[in-house]
């Protein structure tokens, strides 16, 4: 097994804004667990518990979000993900008291929403992009992690509130005050955005989560208009659970009927009661945010085994495969189609695992007789980099059709 150490440099970015996230100090990028990052193409995202700051590779100066936050609940900082839809790029920030925040690169509030009432632990988004491993296009997602609680916002609902916001600022020539205040009532009086929502502990709280996909509906089940998607956890008590999240809420003939029937009889009394009482009109208060109702969600399988514990999920771009790791260190490499365990590598603990798409037949005999070649999919191969900092190596191994393991090892310094 080769043994090889080399860097590259992708960019720099120093600037003076970093300096309140502890910059300038030993391990404060590495040893911080309050500090939270998250990766493009073109920026980078670091975030402590009150204060967002996106600097670009480039080295140039970077731009500070300060979210306004609860002192009473102690609110603070606990998820950050990017959103990139096309051209639109903005920041998403989830928070301990349950809400999903957006911004602008440039600071500006754009939406405010109460998911449910608990700590984010983990945001997903899956943006425009076509998977290289396969012909069809992936559908864009938000998904929203929490314990024993997992929400899906639709992707073509966040861009066209993205959309929407930057024509809505690009048309209009005001002066900054009176941006400034458009920007506030907009982002705390905005609609909020449809989505689903499911209670995942069936089989205790889960750690982490994420939505691989869409799924068949059951096979005695009426057929309707309405999708599946199958969600896998991981937690302290299984280390595996697989659940199909049906996105009706009302599947039962008493929760149709309930659903129908007290909001009419609500209405009905309190307007008799007004009638006979004559109470005032209370005076226009800002109305609370309230949670909607969990939507079905059934168990498939799971995996428990004692003592051993799950840790970190990460999803492969098509959603087909995911590698888990638990207290053991172990990690199992999992067909979330099949949901059956295809592979599990010993001796990594406290390690964190990353799928990447990687061009292996650069030179295609043939290409150079052409001045443009463009890659096609039997051109990529599917590679899931694993870091183990205890052994101080990332190790690469490519995934073949058959999911035959290839062991390339590097050395970091």
């Amino acid at each position: 097994m080769s043994r090889r150490s080399h860097t590259r440099e992708l960019g720099c970015i120093a600037c003076k804004e970093l300096d309140e996230l502890g910059a300038g100090k030993e391990g404060w990028l590495v040893d911080n667990p309050n500090l939270l990052c998250a990766l493009d193409t073109q920026s980078i995202a670091l975030a402590n518990k009150f204060l967002v700051v996106i600097t670009g590779w480039d080295g140039g100066p970077g731009f500070k979000i300060r979210p306004e936050l609860s002192p009473i609940e102690s609110e603070h900082i606990t998820a950050m993900e990017w959103l990139v839809f096309d051209e639109v790029r903005a920041i998403a920030v989830g928070t301990s008291c349950g809400y999903l925040l957006v911004y602008t690169l440039d600071g500006q509030l754009v939406h405010r929403q109460l998911v449910y009432s608990g700590r984010i632990l983990k945001l997903r988004v899956r943006g425009t992009k076509k998977d290289m491993m396969s012909d069809t296009s992936l559908a864009e997602e938000v998904s929203i992690v929490m314990p024993g609680v997992i929400a899906r916002f639709d992707g073509t609902v966040i861009q066209e509130l993205l959309r929407d916001w930057f024509q809505d600022v690009n048309s209009r020539f005001w002066d900054d005050i009176s941006r400034k205040r458009d920007q506030e009532d907009q982002g705390g009086s905005r609609k909020a955005l449809p989505y689903q929502l499911w209670s995942v502990n069936k089989h205790g709280l889960c750690i982490d989560a994420a939505i691989t996909g869409v799924m068949p509906p059951p096979l005695l089940e009426v057929q309707s208009s309405q999708r599946y998607f199958c969600a896998v956890t991981v937690g302290e008590d299984a280390v595996i659970a697989a659940y199909r999240l049906s996105e009706d809420r009302s599947r039962s003939l008493v929760g149709a009927i309930l659903s129908k029937v007290v909001p009419a009889a609500y209405s009905t009394i309190t307007s008799f009661s007004k009638m006979i009482w004559r109470s005032e009109q209370p005076s226009p208060k800002k109305s609370e945010a309230k949670t909607q109702s969990f939507a079905k969600a059934s168990v498939l399988t799971c995996l428990k085994d004692k003592p051993r514990k799950g840790e970190k999920l990460t999803l492969s771009p098509s959603g087909t495969l995911a590698a888990i790791t638990d207290t053991l260190g172990r990690i199992l490499l999992l067909d979330t189609q099949a949901l059956v365990v295809v592979r599990l590598w010993k001796g990594y603990r406290d390690a964190s695992c990353l799928f990447m798409e990687m061009l292996i037949n650069k030179d295609k005999p043939g290409s150079h007789s052409s001045s443009y070649y463009e890659p096609v999919k039997s051109d990529y191969c599917l590679c899931l980099a694993i870091h183990a900092p205890r052994k101080g190596i990332v190790e690469v191994i490519k995934l073949s059709i058959s999911l035959s393991c290839r062991i390339l090892r590097h050395t970091i310094e």
